[in-house]
């Protein structure tokens, strides 16, 4: 088993009952290719990729539960998230995997999960994960 798996299956752990996850770090730090793992291990069926110009891709499991991945990296206001009705998503049930919520701050829900990504001075990475219930 990865590194990656590894960190993805306790993060899962962490998580099950939290289905808002906010991804934040610095472009090219790993968020998306840690949510690809994160939905693999779920047992999503599709391509997972990061949606940055459609804003959110839906992802079905084997099992049939819904997984939405969102990228705000290319967002103006919080206006536009409203627009594709982010609080429907976020009250789904479903994973919400957030990429950029520094860009939605004041919409995030209650209770949510916000991990934070950094590279260390040596260039590795480092996961800061806290769950916030309000």
């Amino acid at each position: 088993m990865s590194e990656l798996d590894t960190v993805a299956a306790s993060l899962l752990r962490i998580g099950e009952n939290v289905p808002v996850w906010l991804f934040s770090g610095s472009m090219g730090v790993g968020k998306t290719t840690l949510i690809k793992k994160l939905c693999e291990l779920l047992g999503v069926k599709s391509i997972v990729q990061s949606p940055t110009f459609s804003l959110v891709n839906e992802y079905i499991t084997q099992k049939g539960v819904l997984v939405y991945h969102f990228d705000f990296y290319r967002i103006r206001s919080e206006i536009e998230a409203l627009d594709i009705g982010i609080e429907e998503y976020f009250d789904s049930g479903g994973f919400c995997f957030v990429e950029w919520p520094e860009k939605i701050e004041s919409l995030w829900p209650y209770p949510h999960l916000l991990i934070t990504m950094d590279m260390d001075e040596n260039g590795h990475r480092v996961l800061v994960v806290t769950e916030e219930k309000q």
